[in-house]
């Protein structure tokens, strides 16, 4: 019985938190655009700035550092097969 004396205090700790941190992100403006995020995914990536340099073209430019990257031998074998 005396559990409760603990676990009723501390949840109704957490539901005010809870409750604050809802009340504090809608009062920010998370949820002031809901239909936008959806819509993103139908976006081309050149729409929108994605952090890279804006001087190369989309199919990369002949950027051929990729391309020794992935033919260089990093020492990995394939497993053997077992008989």
């Amino acid at each position: 019985m005396t559990i409760v004396l603990v676990l009723l205090p501390l949840t109704l700790l957490l539901v005010g938190i809870a409750v604050w941190a809802f009340f504090w992100a809608v009062g920010d403006g998370q949820f002031d655009d809901m239909d936008s995020p959806a819509y993103r995914i139908l976006l081309d990536d050149d729409d929108w700035s994605t952090g890279a340099d804006q001087d190369q073209p989309a199919d990369g430019g002949g950027d051929t550092q990729a391309e020794e990257h992935a033919d260089a031998d990093d020492g990995v074998q394939p497993p053997e097969r077992r008989r």
